[in-house]
C-alpha cells in the first residue's frame, strides 16, 4: 500500500529527547534531567493563572497585545520590536521559517541546543555546525570563518545549553563585526538571568547597535513557566515583522499570557528565587570540583560533565541510586545536570560521591 510520504528531510530528522521523568510506581526520583526551576508559580502568578483559566472557552488574544506592551516597556523598545510565541523554541522556529529557504544554511555551535538542527531542517534549510572549543565554549572566530554566501542565520547560545559557558561581550562584539550584514544573528539567552559573570554579553544592551541581531528569551526558566510555553524575541521592527507573520495563530494561550504578565509584575520576587538557584549551583560545583570532577564554566541553571564514552555508565549509575537521580545524558559526550532545590542537590552530591571514576 502506498501511503502518503513525508518530506525526505523530515523523515530523517533527529528526534528531540526530553528529560527523563521516572516511573509512576517507583520512589519519586530526583528529576534534574530538564532545565526547569524547582519552584512552583508564585502565589500572585497562580492567582492570575486561575483567573485566566476561567476564560478557557474563549480564544486568547492572538497578538498578545498586553504582554507585548509590557515586554516593550520592560526592555525599553517599541512594541513593534517584540514578537511573542509558544516558548523561545517556538519563536526560533518562526524566525527560521521567516528567513530561511531550501538551500540556505543555518550556522550554530555543536554541541548546543538539540532543537537547532531539528528546527533548521523543518524550515527547509541546511544545518552547519562548528565544534565547541576545549573549554566547551563557542569558538566564535571559527563560526565567523564558517559563514558562506549560503549562510542565512547564525545562532549563538549564551549560556550554552548543555555545556554551560556564556559568551563574553568583547568576543561577541568581535564576532558581530565579522558577520556580513545580510546574515541574521540570533542570540539565544534562555538562561541569561542566571549569569553572574560581568563580562558576559547582555543581548538587550547591544541590540541597538546591530540591525541584523535578534535576541531570544523565555519565561520557561527563571520565571518558572516551562509548562505554559511562552517566549519572545527582540529586534528591529524590520526584522521582527516577518517573524510575527509566521507565528501560529493563538499559539500563546490566555493562561500563558496572564502568567507571563503577572510574572513581569513580580519580577523582583522571582529574581530572589533565581539567586537561590545560583547559590545552590555554586555550592554544588564547589563540592564536585573539590572531589575531582572537571566541569566547564556553569552560567545557567545546570552544569556539564564531559563523560565521553563513560556517559551511559555514569547516567546509569546515577539512575540506580536511591533515590534515582535522573540526568540528561548525551550519548558518548557527557551529561547535563540541572540545579534543583537544596534537598535535590544534596541527593545528587551523595550519588556522585559514590561514583568510583571521576570525570
Amino acid at each position: 500500500m502506498n501511503l502518503p510520504a513525508p518530506r525526505a528531510d523530515i523523515a530523517a530528522l533527529p528526534r528531540y529527547i526530553p528529560g527523563a521523568r521516572g516511573a509512576a510506581d517507583q520512589v519519586p526520583p530526583v528529576k534534574v534531567s530538564s532545565n526547569e526551576t524547582p519552584f512552583g508559580p508564585l502565589p500572585s502568578v497562580a492567582e492570575a493563572i486561575a483567573r485566566a483559566s476561567a476564560q478557557s472557552n474563549r480564544y486568547p488574544d492572538m497578538f498578545a497585545v498586553e504582554l507585548t506592551e509590557r515586554l516593550a516597556s520592560r526592555y525599553n523598545v517599541n512594541a513593534t520590536q517584540v514578537v511573542v510565541g509558544g516558548g523561545s523554541v517556538g519563536v526560533l522556529g518562526h524566525i527560521l521559517q521567516a528567513y530561511c529557504a531550501p538551500g540556505d544554511e543555518v550556522l550554530f555551535a555543536w554541541r548546543s541546543f538539540e532543537a537547532y538542527p531539528i528546527l533548521t531542517r523543518i524550515a527547509g534549510a541546511t544545518p552547519v555546525t562548528v565544534p565547541l572549543n576545549r573549554e566547551a565554549r563557542h569558538d566564535l572566530p571559527a563560526m565567523a570563518a564558517a559563514i558562506t554566501p549560503r549562510t542565512k542565520v547564525a545562532i549563538v547560545c549564551s549560556p550554552n545549553n548543555p555545556t554551560g559557558p556564556s559568551i563574553g561581550r568583547e568576543e561577541f562584539v568581535a564576532f558581530m563585526a565579522s558577520v556580513p550584514p545580510h546574515v541574521l544573528v540570533v542570540l539565544d539567552e534562555a538562561y541569561v538571568e542566571f549569569v553572574r559573570n560581568p563580562a558576559t554579553v547582555d543581548g538587550r544592551a547591544v541590540l541597538d547597535g546591530y540591525p541584523n541581531l535578534v535576541v531570544l528569551r523565555t519565561f520557561s526558566k527563571a520565571y518558572g513557566l516551562a509548562g505554559l510555553r511562552v517566549g519572545f524575541a527582540l529586534g528591529s521592527e524590520a526584522l521582527v515583522a516577518p517573524v510575527r507573520a509566521c507565528v501560529t495563530p493563538f499559539s500563546v494561550s490566555t493562561v500563558a499570557q496572564a502568567a507571563a504578565i503577572a510574572s513581569l509584575a513580580a519580577e523582583s520576587e522571582l529574581m530572589e528565587r533565581v539567586d537561590a538557584v545560583v547559590a545552590e549551583r555554586e555550592r554544588v560545583l564547589d563540592v564536585l570540583v573539590a572531589e575531582g570532577w572537571t566541569i566547564p564554566q556553569a552560567d545557567g541553571n545546570f552544569y556539564w560533565i564531559a563523560a565521553g564514552e563513560r556517559t551511559e555508565g555514569l547516567a546509569g549509575f546515577l539512575s540506580a541510586h536511591t533515590p534515582a537521580i535522573l540526568v540528561r545524558p548525551f550519548g558518548g559526550e557527557g551529561i547535563r545536570v540541572s540545579v534543583g532545590d537544596q534537598a535535590e542537590n544534596t541527593a545528587v552530591l551523595d550519588a556522585f560521591a559514590n561514583y568510583p571514576d571521576r570525570v
